[in-house]
């Protein structure tokens, strides 16, 4: 049996919990183009939207829209829809990431449809977490989902999660110092009150969270060189729980992986009741990248830091609307 071909009406809310991926200062990097005669749903990175001087390759681009498209798979599957995917479908065009062909539901569809409700309440955040401990359960159930993409995700021991946080505050100085890449942060960053919010992206002040003190927990402080009146300070966790995402290549198909990972691991942790915050900084150094990684594991590429742990949610930031990044063909 064929599934029938979808209506435009039915493919918008796919799109709606699509966008709600996270991505690099949230630019939302992602175009999508529905096809009706085919039904077939094109996946496009947007070159207007990336960020030259930290992600020269597109290497976050691609896993911000992959995290999309992972969603749009969740999202299929709680419309009793399954996904045909294929990435990078044609060689002659770099920036079309995916082709998705909606089908028959199949009995794995229904493991990702559990994880739709997760879609909405998923945010960042960049407040202190408690020490509380992440029972080991759960953890082997956040490594089983990235494994279930084609990645892996690496729980580090004490002495490597100490060496990473000592790389993220490396980072924090180079990018302070580093005035051109300063600068393209604080373009996706603003300060505004919630009343002023008008951007339907990047980084609102009221989702940066407390200043730290001491190292931050592993959080990226995108208002670090600003004073913004009414900012508190706060003592976040002095042993962070951080896990590494990761791939043996590293190539564009190994970011689309990556990417989807990503989100299949932060909706499975919401879901599980952990809260979550990333952070790319070190990753956007090639001379700092290389060392995230445990040279004994087989994780050859780090693909993102992710903060796992218990506290409060982050508040949502803003999305574009659907009309602005769905077109019908």
């Amino acid at each position: 049996m064929t599934a029938s071909i979808p209506e435009p009406a039915e493919v918008v809310p796919l799109i709606e919990d699509a966008v709600m991926a996270p991505s690099m200062h949230n630019a939302q990097p992602w175009k999508f183009l529905f096809r009706p005669a085919s039904g077939s749903i094109e996946l496009y990175g947007d070159p207007g939207r990336a960020m030259p001087l930290a992600d020269p390759d597109h290497r976050a681009l691609h896993l911000g829209c992959a995290a999309a498209l992972f969603n749009l798979r969740v999202a299929a599957a709680w419309a009793g829809r399954g996904a045909n995917v294929r990435v990078l479908p044609d060689g002659d065009d770099p920036w079309l990431l995916a082709a998705v062909g909606l089908k028959d539901p199949e009995p794995k569809d229904r493991d990702l449809g559990a994880l739709h409700p997760a879609i909405r309440r998923r945010h960042s955040s960049r407040f202190p977490f408690s020490e509380e401990e992440i029972p080991p359960a759960l953890l082997d159930g956040l490594q089983a989902a990235a494994l279930l993409e084609g990645c892996r995700l690496l729980v580090p021991d004490a002495w490597h999660t100490d060496t990473v946080l000592g790389l993220i505050h490396d980072s924090e100085h180079r990018e302070e110092m580093d005035l051109a890449v300063a600068a393209e942060t604080m373009a996706w960053t603003h300060t505004g009150t919630p009343d002023q919010q008008t951007r339907p992206d990047g980084i609102p002040v009221h989702a940066f969270g407390p200043k730290h003190t001491g190292r931050g927990g592993g959080v990226r402080d995108f208002g670090r060189s600003r004073h913004i009146p009414g900012r508190a300070w706060a003592a976040f966790e002095r042993n962070p729980h951080i896990a590494l995402l990761g791939t043996s290549g590293d190539r564009p198909e190994d970011w689309m992986r990556a990417g989807q990972a990503l989100q299949r691991v932060l909706l499975q942790a919401t879901a599980d009741g952990l809260v979550t915050s990333m952070t790319s900084q070190p990753l956007e150094w090639p001379e700092l990248r290389w060392t995230v990684r445990d040279p004994g594991s087989a994780m050859n590429h780090v693909q993102m830091v992710i903060r796992l742990g218990y506290g409060p949610q982050g508040p949502a930031t803003p999305r574009r609307p659907v009309a602005e990044v769905l077109h019908i063909r």
